[in-house]
């Protein structure tokens, strides 16, 4: 999904958590658009949930459904806007080298850390990875730089 294009990939711990579900997710959906204008094809939000639980969360956050293109592999069947991508068996995270345990802090197991990057062509062009560096069973949730609101300005200044 990233030979030959610009992407925006996302990455969250869970699917339905308050971070994620409230503030994470529809950042990057309201500012869908305005990312795109700048010169990227698409945007990816990734969790170790599987495919069922992304589904779900789609619509219980009112992500408009694509019901018709065929000319996304992910679609039909994923949403119109930002793309939830299932990383299930954590194998995606894992190879990134974000993957981390909130077992006793959250009781989540293995989930991803919080991070965005810009994907061209394959090679990440900018990673922002919150709080620098993963953390195992971190008392808190960081929630600085893989905003919306970060990539946009960074995709307008690196323009």
């Amino acid at each position: 999904i990233f030979k030959g294009k610009r992407v925006v990939v996302f990455s969250l711990p869970g699917a339905f958590t308050p971070t994620c579900s409230s503030t994470h997710l529809p950042g990057y959906e309201a500012k869908y658009e305005d990312i795109k204008a700048k010169g990227v094809d698409e945007i990816y939000c990734l969790s170790v949930n599987d495919a069922f639980v992304m589904r779900q969360w789609g619509l219980a956050q009112k992500l408009e459904e694509e019901k018709t293109s065929t000319s996304n592999p992910l679609n039909p069947g994923n949403f119109t806007k930002v793309k939830l991508i299932p990383d299930g068996a954590c194998l995606f995270t894992r190879g990134m080298g974000m993957s981390c345990a909130w077992d006793s802090e959250r009781g989540f197991g293995e989930r991803s850390w919080r991070y965005s990057m810009v994907v061209n062509d394959g090679t990440i062009e900018e990673i922002f990875v919150e709080g620098g560096a993963v953390s195992q069973n971190s008392g808190p949730d960081p929630f600085e730089v893989s905003d919306a609101e970060t990539m946009l300005k960074y995709l307008t200044e690196k323009k």
